[in-house]
């Protein structure tokens, strides 16, 4: 597998060659172009990013004696403040953060940036900045939506990115026992081709599996989109390295143990805030013979939901579950191009789903337990007044997956606001968030008599509810772009919560999430929280002004 290339800094990153050319009119096409003026009203206009040399960085404020402090611990190399190292390292890859960059403005940039290599070395740092008063920031891929590389300190210290990237390869592997060892700022696809070679496979694979780290999954309890059938990501942990200003935890006992609380659970979504996750043991499994993913269109979507559940109750969910609603598959369907694409459209119009919502589903593992499996749920999913529509659109999906990102730079370009937001929910209580979130995002974003557009899915089966995932996409406010989408997004939340669901399923809190999280755990466990901060980073240097309210 080739290097994968760096995430740029003011997008997603260098679009890959199959997904065509790099402006809007050979990402999207010519139908797929006019269907968005004429829903939201947009005119179509310039407004690309500032050049990259504009950008505003703020002068290093690391005292000169800290830096040679760091300097004399991880060596000179690995100790960096030059601009361009700062600006790579300058927030995430949220609709905010973009648009702050794109405005010009990195003032979220750390001082600097340090790269540790051992477990040992990352203690000693965290020791270090505890006693000098420098804030820490965990670094992985950078690929935090919801503002998880803020780094924002109340007493506006010094702040520097630890980048876990000389920490990136696999410690071992022990193959009887399906466990395989591995640095925190190891990529996706490295670990998929380390495993490889021994016929072996991990499996999780969210979005940003291209750029993001086995870290930054750990820190955010992410989920793949083959989560419903292999499990979340802290389903797959079977043990971690925690280096705190503290000290060192070493956490989990595979295969089992009752010692106790598991406390393998609260490095598990600390999202940086205890301190910095320096080793992993994962759960991997035999590479699967067989694969089969296929699509299904249902007239409605709540009978969608309806034979999802049935899926649920009988334990026949696929490996990749995907419910698109009418609006997400309408746009699925305009944006996508190519004679394919054109025979699928022809195919729902004659069979009068034109305005039906898609279903994606995959199998993998042994060809005859997938065929079984395939068998059983095809019964239910017809039942429930589903058409099968075939492999060809199980496969396209497949190998468009990571796309989208790439798509949202383009969208930007052009005057668009383009961001996403999930939440999971019971099936009982997921059509009430279905309908309030999409309500509130549309209440809030109406232009000019034009409402946006929001594109919705159901994602991350489980036998109790599923996830919902919203793609939000209107014309931009140039006057006032962060308050126009900070107000949808307020709204949103207060709506989807008092509706029923969670305040995150998987892209974690963050800063954007977290004046809501005490609605989510309750004030005594914001104070819990806060308890074991305390014990492991006296100092709050570990990533303050994410995940704990203030």
């Amino acid at each position: 597998m080739p290097e994968q290339p760096e995430l740029t800094i003011q997008g997603w990153g260098p679009r890959p060659t199959s997904a065509g050319d790099e402006g809007l009119d050979g990402a999207l096409p010519k139908a797929a172009r006019r269907y968005l003026g004429r829903e939201l009203g947009w005119e179509p206009r310039a407004t690309p990013p500032a050049p990259v040399d504009a950008i505003r960085l703020a002068p290093c404020r690391l005292p000169e004696a800290a830096r040679t402090a760091l300097a004399d611990l991880l060596g000179e190399d690995n100790v960096r403040t030059d601009r361009e190292s700062r600006l790579r390292h300058a927030g995430g890859k949220s609709y905010l953060d973009l648009l702050r960059r794109r405005e010009g403005d990195a003032s979220d940039a750390p001082d600097a940036v340090v790269l540790p290599g051992t477990t040992e070395e990352t203690a000693a740092l965290l020791a270090l900045c505890g006693e000098r008063g420098v804030v820490v920031v965990p670094f992985g891929g950078g690929t935090s939506v919801v503002g998880g590389l803020a780094g924002v300190d109340p007493d506006d210290r010094p702040t520097i990115a630890v980048d876990l990237a000389r920490m990136s390869s696999v410690q071992s592997l022990d193959v009887p026992s399906s466990l395989v060892t591995a640095g925190p700022g190891m990529r996706g696809p490295a670990l998929e081709q380390a495993l490889d070679r021994e016929g072996l496979t991990f499996g999780h694979l969210p979005q940003s599996w291209e750029f993001a780290t086995l870290g930054g999954y750990a820190a955010t309890r992410s989920a793949g989109q083959s989560s419903t059938g292999v499990g979340r990501f802290d389903d797959l942990v079977a043990g971690l390295t925690l280096a705190t200003p503290a000290g060192v935890l070493e956490l989990g006992s595979p295969p089992a143990s009752a010692a106790g609380p598991d406390l393998l659970g609260l490095a598990l979504g600390s999202e940086g805030t205890l301190g910095v996750i320096t080793e992993l043991t994962l759960r991997v499994r035999p590479k699967p013979p067989a694969s089969a993913y296929e699509g299904w269109s249902f007239r409605t979507w709540p009978a969608g939901l309806a034979a999802l559940q049935a899926l649920a109750r009988h334990d026949l969910l696929p490996d990749v579950v995907r419910l698109s609603d009418a609006d997400e598959t309408r746009a699925n369907l305009l944006m996508a191009s190519g004679a394919g694409a054109k025979a699928l459209r022809g195919k729902l119009r004659a069979r009068r789903r034109g305005d039906g919502c898609m279903l994606v589903v995959g199998w993998e593992g042994v060809p005859d337990l997938v065929r079984a499996r395939m068998r059983a749920a095809a019964s239910l999913l017809r039942d429930g007044g589903a058409i099968r529509l075939g492999r060809t659109v199980g496969q396209s999906w497949r190998r468009h997956r990571f796309e989208a990102p790439y798509l949202r730079d383009r969208l930007l370009d052009r005057g668009l606001l383009v961001e996403t937001l999930e939440t999971a929910a019971t099936w009982t209580a997921l059509p009430t968030v279905y309908d309030a979130t999409r309500r509130a995002l549309r209440e809030a974003l109406t232009r000019g008599g034009h409402p946006p557009l929001v594109l919705s899915h159901l994602s991350h089966g489980y036998p109790t509810g599923a996830s919902l995932y919203l793609t939000v996409i209107a014309d931009r406010d140039d006057a006032l772009p962060i308050q126009q989408w900070l107000s949808a997004k307020r709204a949103a939340t207060d709506a989807l919560l008092a509706a029923g669901g969670t305040l995150t399923h998987h892209h974690a809190v963050g800063a954007d999430h977290r004046p809501w999280l005490e609605r989510e755990i309750g004030p005594l466990g914001v104070e819990v929280l806060r308890a074991v901060k305390q014990r492991l980073d006296p100092q709050g240097i570990c990533n303050p002004g994410v995940l704990l309210p203030d």
